[in-house]
């Protein structure tokens, strides 16, 4: 039984008794056992009730009893420590003054010794007894034992740093039968052997395999959020190599942020996990504070781009946001999630085609953007080689139509969304778009809107990324179709 679910009065008589076998020892340290006889007696016994007495009114007082030590931390520690010592000095106070009162037979000097050494013995004996029960607590749990549990959920974490603890102690205190913490791999030799909330350390990232066998595992999580690249693609290799199902977590920060529960925010292990490179890092304050309180408009908004642009500006409470999308479908998901996450953002979505002019001149009217982010476009090579008619009437002319209009209704500024495939195009797609970009550049020279281009490379997860053709092959068991003989890829189960 936990110490909170013991009653109230059950925690403090054993408070009480604490408090006095702490008295008995110092006086029986600092008068010795030939003290204990008449009227010395009295005076020791008179201080045994004070001491009691004082103690579980202090810490009553004091809060301390309200304390859940179960999921406590150093602070409620600290806390009990220093509640502990004012409960000492009280019963100090209140002794001295009462036995001086029956008899003049001890000086306070004798008083304030017999104190001293009682108040160190206290602590000693408060935070040793419920330290041991917390650790019995947890040491007994059945989530690190897996006693009596299916194999199916032994995990072993990867990474015995902050984010392993908190979900090690997370798993312990929810009692979840979803991941049964058998041990920890770290490269840090120095923890090998140690243990984390019951689980211990076993090794470094070569001893995974083998772990994995000895202790039967059945899942992994990677724990390490802030690992470099090159380490976790490694780790990730040597995962990828055995039969277990393979999760990461968020960084502290990001779940701090995000503010749910620690182990709802474990995810499947994603191919941004698996860069043979950094990612790169870009100064969104610096670049989105620009829209602060102008009225932005995204053309092509409910695609993969497009949609992930409007998430980014509409953290950075632009005074009203237009989702311009051909697709109904994409256009309202995108609006939905704005909606619940930014329930004050003055949001427009707005169903139309880039290449349909007078809905284009109506939008600008009507709304007078000072940003406008043209994203709409065909951006699959593939089907673009079959169709070069399609693409050149939705990239070139889309473009041809957007672009006149910001001149026209004089926005401030106007970014189109290019892509590196427009560097020396080899396809119809790369040319298209090549030809929006000097159309850009083009209008640049006379009109008051500033124009810019900005070319994306390959966008991780996009429409018209590779990847999910990848991970829909990989998820069906294959084959997976590779049409460059330098392309590497392995399998790792994201199940």
């Amino acid at each position: 039984m936990r110490i909170s679910e013991w009653k109230p009065y059950v925690l403090r008589i054993v408070d009480m008794v604490l408090a006095v076998l702490s008295l008995v020892f110092a006086q029986c340290f600092v008068f010795g056992l030939d003290g204990f006889t008449g009227q010395s007696l009295l005076l020791m016994a008179i201080g045994w009730i004070v001491q009691a007495l004082a103690y579980v009114v202090a810490l009553y007082i004091l809060n301390i009893y309200k304390i859940i030590w179960y999921y406590s931390t150093l602070q409620e520690m600290m806390k009990l420590i220093i509640a502990l010592l004012f409960s000492q000095l009280m019963s100090y106070g209140i002794h001295m003054a009462v036995a001086s009162a029956v008899s003049s037979m001890y000086t306070p000097f004798d008083y304030l010794k017999v104190h001293l050494f009682a108040g160190v013995l206290s602590v000693l004996l408060f935070v040793g007894m419920r330290s041991a029960l917390f650790y019995v607590e947890r040491s007994g749990n059945r989530i690190v034992t897996g006693v009596g549990e299916s194999g199916d959920n032994y995990t072993m974490v990867i990474g015995a740093g902050d984010a392993c603890h908190l979900f090690v102690r997370e798993m312990n205190v929810k009692h979840s039968d979803e991941y049964l913490i058998k041990c920890i791999i770290d490269d840090d030799p120095a923890k090998k052997k140690m243990w984390i909330d019951g689980a211990p350390v076993v090794g470094n990232r070569y001893t995974i395999e083998e772990n994995v066998k000895k202790f039967e595992i059945k899942k992994i999580i990677f724990a390490i959020p802030s690992c470099p690249v090159k380490d976790k693609t490694e780790i990730l290799e040597i995962c990828a190599r055995t039969d277990c199902q393979v999760k990461t977590m968020p960084s502290i920060y990001q779940m701090v942020g995000d503010g749910s529960e620690f182990v709802k925010q474990i995810r499947n292990v994603e191919i941004e996990d698996l860069l043979g490179r950094e990612s790169i890092k870009i100064d969104l304050d610096s670049v989105m504070s620009y829209v602060s309180g102008k009225v932005v408009m995204v053309t092509g908004g409910g695609g993969s781009i497009g949609s992930e642009l409007c998430r980014q500006l509409a953290a950075y409470n632009p005074k009203q946001l237009i989702i311009f999308d051909i697709y109904e479908n994409n256009a309202y998901d995108i609006q939905l999630e704005l909606k619940r996450k930014y329930p004050m953002l003055d949001l427009v979505a707005l169903i139309g085609s880039v290449r349909d002019n007078k809905r284009l001149d109506m939008v600008f009217e009507k709304y007078r953007p000072d940003v406008v982010y043209h994203a709409a476009a065909h951006k699959h090579v593939p089907l673009m080689e079959d169709s070069p008619n399609e693409a050149l009437k939705n990239n070139v002319f889309g473009t041809l139509n957007t672009v006149p209009m910001a001149d026209k209704f004089r926005v401030k500024r106007f970014v189109l969304i290019s892509t590196d495939k427009a560097v020396n195009p080899t396809n119809i797609m790369g040319a298209s778009k090549r030809i929006c970009e000097m159309l850009v550049q083009a209008f640049n020279r006379f009109s008051e809107t500033e124009f810019v281009a900005v070319r994306f490379g390959n966008v991780l997860g996009s429409n018209g990324s590779v990847i999910p053709l990848f991970k829909k092959q990989i998820q069906n068991g294959g084959p997976v179709t590779v049409t460059h003989p330098s392309l590497i890829i392995f399998y790792l189960d994201c199940r």
